[in-house]
């Protein structure tokens, strides 16, 4: 079905027809809220996948070269099964994924490279799936819009990978809009562009160098822990199963039969919720201030009441708050590694970077991976030909 081919299948001399780039993504506020019908504030980021296609002449066979990993999945899709290297699943899902919307899908070759740090918690995964099927709909003129792409994505993560994720991260990647960051209602799928300045101030990632593996991580066990609390609040008061629906008041009184961590758990979603909230008013008010406070908020929630964090992360957004050119600093991503997220006066980058990974290759005996980033294009072609 599959073959993983190392050295001389050069698929980066052939002619491509189509060459798409798929941003990755941070979300500015608002974690795990997504899956539970909550509010994020997401934006898509200058570092992406960049994909070469072009039409092979087969019905079904497909050669999909990755730079990055040196190596080439070859795969027919007409006999589709799980893959033996992890960013196989993702493109094996997307494909399976397509073919239940249409019967038009044929043989391609794809090369693909990237300049997004895997495993950092700024989504590679879904800007793969997303411009894996951006380019492929564009390639074929399947029809899809946007929106089935984003659902698309997120349904192959589900399916082949194993993550139950929410809808947050393909949306990202896919309707970024340079300059902003995106109010999206996960229940609705309303969402509204938000203006997003941050100078004289920064948006510094630190990546921990942790990896997390999402699908056997604790990520599936918090959207349990929240999904099954919810309907202990829900059935009680006899309202919709939907954290909208239901107030800090409501899990207060049902703590006792929530138990600790269903509480927990429970709480974090509603008061990250408000928190994304009024993030957004600060945006628009152009009160950096106030919304770095939120940041270290979020933070603590994750930490200690939805419990995603880990060590490493919580050693780097504590040592930032020693920093007054720092406003704010939190963890992003699915959690258990990856990065955190720090606004910063862009003049004290060099010298924080400096002294934060000095402590942290002391404390922890691993290299600190900083980089810039700027709220970006969605997913998007680069070059057609014919």
């Amino acid at each position: 079905m599959e073959k993983k081919i190392n050295g001389d299948l050069d698929v980066a001399e052939l002619a491509y027809d189509l060459e798409v780039s798929s941003p990755g993504r941070v979300n500015l506020i608002g974690e795990h809220t997504d899956y539970n019908d909550g509010f994020v504030l997401p934006a898509a980021i200058d570092k992406s996948i960049t994909m070469r296609f072009r039409v092979n002449g087969s019905n079904t066979r497909c050669t999909i070269k990755s730079k990055g990993f040196d190596s080439v999945l070859i795969v027919d899709f007409a006999k589709l099964d799980k893959g033996t290297e992890g960013w196989h699943n993702y493109v094996l899902g997307v494909l399976n994924e397509m073919q239940l919307l249409t019967k038009d899908l044929k043989g391609f070759d794809c090369e693909m490279e990237t300049d997004i740090p895997v495993g950092s918690g700024v989504s590679s995964s879904a800007a793969l799936e997303c411009g894996l099927a951006f380019g492929l709909n564009e390639l074929f003129d399947l029809g899809l819009d946007r929106w089935q792409i984003i659902k698309l994505g997120q349904r192959a993560e589900h399916n082949f990978v194993g993550t139950q994720c929410g809808i947050m991260d393909q949306f990202a990647s896919v309707m970024g809009r340079k300059n902003h960051s995106m109010l999206l209602d996960c229940q609705s799928l309303d969402f509204e562009y938000i203006p997003t300045k941050m100078d004289p101030y920064v948006i510094l990632m630190l990546n921990t160098n942790v990896k997390h593996n999402l699908s056997t991580s604790g990520y599936n066990d918090r959207k349990e822990e929240s999904s099954s609390g919810l309907k202990i609040i829900a059935e009680r008061y006899g309202v919709p199963n939907s954290f909208r629906d239901i107030t800090i008041d409501m899990i207060n009184s049902c703590r006792e039969e929530l138990g600790d961590v269903r509480y927990r758990r429970c709480s974090y979603v509603l008061e990250e919720n408000q928190r994304v909230l009024k993030a957004v008013e600060h945006l628009k008010n152009n009160d950096l201030t106030n919304l770095g406070k939120l940041l270290y908020e979020s933070h603590q929630g994750q930490s200690k009441k939805y419990e995603v964090s880990c060590p490493e992360l919580d050693f780097l957004v504590d040592f930032s708050r020693d920093w007054k050119e720092v406003l704010g600093a939190r963890m992003v991503g699915g959690g258990f590694g990856g990065c955190t997220l720090n606004i910063i006066h862009k003049e004290a980058v060099d010298s924080f970077v400096s002294a934060v990974s000095e402590a942290y290759k002391k404390k922890f005996s691993i290299e600190l991976s900083p980089f810039q980033t700027v709220p970006s294009e969605g997913t998007a072609i680069i070059k057609k030909h014919g």
